[in-house]
């Protein structure tokens, strides 16, 4: 049997203190990467919901208000446009158009006292406050996890462990420019 010589025992205690400080790193990105991935999972799960209610929020509000045609137009498009988004920053765009849409929406069922009054379109317009409750808290908890993941990636020694086993930042799931402003109903010569 051969003697361990210094040099290997020295080699062999920086690969174990190497490991010690590696392993619970890439574990603790692993884990954060997942905990980012199930939140966003809860924000297309609601989107998802929002769009799943809106035919048949659309349908109600057709019986009643059946030359609304463009708004109920807008809302199709945006369905659809939510329906194919992909990722944060595609799906913020479309969920601010689709919210724009609903709002118009909204604005137009003001003229209808019958159709405020109607008991589906009650049901319907609480799971949707419901489901946009949901959505608010989703993204939250989305960007709350994106934040401490990010965090990880760019401190050191975390950023070494990232950009050696090819993790990335995360994109926050933002609103998109100018979702601050109400959105414009033009109801032409309806009003006159």
């Amino acid at each position: 049997m051969k003697k361990i010589t210094g040099p290997l025992i020295v080699v062999i205690i920086l690969v174990v203190i190497a490991a010690v400080m590696i392993v619970p790193s890439y574990n603790k990105l692993v884990n954060l990467e997942e905990d980012v991935d199930q939140s966003y999972a809860q924000i297309e799960t609601q989107l998802q919901r929002r769009v799943d209610l809106i035919p048949n929020l659309v349908s109600t509000v057709k019986g009643y208000a059946s030359h609304e045609k463009e708004v109920l137009e807008n809302i199709a498009n945006a369905r659809s446009k939510m329906a194919g988004a992909q990722g944060p920053e595609e799906q913020a765009a479309a969920d601010s158009e689709l919210s724009s849409a609903l709002s118009r929406l909204l604005v137009v069922v003001e003229n209808y006292p019958d159709l405020k009054a109607n008991q589906n379109f009650q049901q319907l317009m609480d799971e949707l406050a419901g489901t946009e409750n949901r959505i608010a808290v989703a993204r939250k908890d989305y960007n709350d996890v994106v934040s401490v993941f990010n965090r990880k990636v760019k401190r050191f020694p975390g950023k070494v462990i990232a950009s050696t086993f090819g993790f990335d930042e995360k994109e926050y799931f933002k609103a998109v420019e100018g979702a601050q402003q109400p959105p414009a109903v033009d109801f032409g010569d309806d009003t006159k």
